[in-house]
């Protein structure tokens, strides 16, 4: 194909937003896109610097992460701002004063004249602004939509208003798509609700969906096996092309990085320590439970979850990541005494190599808010999931993997808004050993191995990824 014999140096810039979860992705498709023989660069903002030399990430003297380089621009804010505490405003900096930066940033090493060429711009949702500095640049800019086709359907379908969605007046209406099973109003991304706010991501999602003409390319963090009737559903309304699952390469099977690291950035210092107890647990026995790095659950939430897995007596990892500011009302903290009373039955993290855990074969279940990073990387796993969804995308990933995947179970809260510890408990039982554990776990398997082909030389995802590239010589 045409990416065997490039000669020109060809420049592709990735920006993602300063977020973990937004930036490994990118990272990993950088990563492939480099294996063509293109010049890789990912772009975001100085926090995301801060923060990866904060945990090790990075070194002060790095400027690439696995051969992708690294540039960084300001947001318009200190470092020392609390970005969390008010995120209309941070959003409306990160647009202001991020697409100036960028673009500043994109002159200064790609010079219209110099022997640098920049042919292709993707960015990711949630710095929708960089499609239009790409348009300023004259360079062509495609989109990576880091969850679900389903969600992106929704949205798309949403906010230009081709499909009716719950209102004020009907609130608890039931949707109808296209390639989705029937979607409740718990199913729904939370944004799409009348019940919801509007502020600055659901505008931002409004802007994106109402401007997909702008892309040249809509890029997905999925695979045609996994969502082929979404992505079908899609393909005369706004062509979706998968090139996922963009996944840790260990969990994939594939030899690890040079480094010893698959290709992505850590924000968070990991306890490593847990493999070494993990390497000691039976095959499929373990709990692995992990709301990622922005849910604080309520002190009765966490007192049910407590109690659940202590009686469950099977060993357990727990990630318990304290919130940025202690709450007075101890939401996100352990109850008093759980840590003496399962000592020797499980572990208690502030944060874990995910990676590494996930590719352990002790592993049985995992017990998840359902981002769709995390959930991608159990279904190359290829083990069941347990679903506690919050908010965004989550209730309709939750929804996919129960209803669609059939590899996992969705927790329900009770008339108080909390998960029983009998309803966790039943869960756990149901997915280890229970009627239903064989045929989630046969299901999980079946779509381990769809990934793993997806990926491979003449897999969907491969073959997506490689007329992706063409494109980008072309330009």
């Amino acid at each position: 194909m045409a990416s065997k014999n490039v000669k020109q140096e060809i420049h592709v810039l990735l920006v993602a937003f300063s977020s973990q979860g937004h930036m490994n992705p990118m990272l990993r498709l950088g990563k492939y896109l480099l294996t063509k023989g293109l010049h890789v660069t990912l772009a975001t903002t100085e926090i995301a610097r801060h923060r990866m030399l904060k945990s090790s990430a990075i070194s002060p003297t790095s400027n690439s992460v696995s051969g992708v380089q690294l540039l960084f621009f300001s947001d318009g804010l200190s470092l020392e701002y609390d970005r969390k505490a008010n995120l209309d405003y941070y959003m409306e900096c990160v647009g202001k004063f991020g697409s100036i930066n960028l673009s500043n940033l994109i002159k200064e090493h790609y010079p219209v004249n110099g022997q640098k060429r920049l042919s292709y711009i993707v960015n990711n949702p949630f710095v929708p602004w960089v499609v239009d500095v790409a348009n300023e640049h004259g360079v062509p800019c495609a989109l990576l939509w880091i969850q679900p086709c389903s969600v992106h359907a929704i949205y798309y379908r949403f906010y230009n208003k081709l499909n009716p969605f719950p209102t004020l007046i009907d609130p608890e209406m039931s949707v109808q798509l296209p390639g989705l099973p029937l979607l409740l109003t718990e199913d729904l991304p939370s944004f799409v609700l009348p019940s919801n706010p509007f502020g600055s991501i659901p505008k931002l999602f409004s802007d994106v969906f109402q401007n997909m003409k702008k892309y040249t390319r809509i890029l997905g963090n999925s695979f045609y096996e996994l969502e082929k009737d979404a992505i079908n559903s899609m393909s005369d309304l706004c062509p979706f092309l998968p090139i996922g699952p963009l996944v840790p390469t260990s969990i994939l099977g594939e030899e690890e990085e040079e480094e010893g690291q698959d290709t992505g950035v850590e924000m968070w210092k990991a306890e490593n320590s847990c493999i070494e107890w993990l390497n000691k647990q039976e095959p499929s026995s373990v709990i692995y439970v992990s709301f990622g790095s922005l849910v604080v659950l309520a002190a009765k939430q966490m007192q049910s979850i407590a109690t659940a897995l202590r009686n469950a007596r099977r060993p357990f990892i727990w990630v318990v990541k304290q919130p940025d500011t202690p709450r007075p009302d101890g939401s996100g903290q352990l109850p008093t005494g759980f840590l003496e009373e399962t000592k020797d039955q499980g572990l208690v993290l502030s944060w874990s190599p995910q990676t590494k855990v996930l590719a352990n074969v002790a592993l049985g279940c995992f017990i998840t808010h359902c981002g769709w990073n995390s959930v991608l990387e159990t279904i190359v796993a290829g083990f069941p999931v347990i679903a506690y969804p919050q908010w965004t995308d989550q209730p309709t990933i939750a929804k996919l993997i129960v209803d669609v995947f059939g590899k996992g179970l969705r927790l329900r809260e009770n008339k108080d808004g909390v998960v029983s510890e009998q309803e966790i408990e039943h869960c756990i039982r149901e997915v280890m050993d229970g009627p239903r554990s064989e045929q989630l776990k046969s299901n999980a398997m079946a779509f381990k191995r769809e990934a793993a082909v997806a990926v491979a030389s003449g897999g969907s995802s491969a073959w997506n990824i490689q007329l992706f590239v063409d494109e980008i010589i072309a330009s």
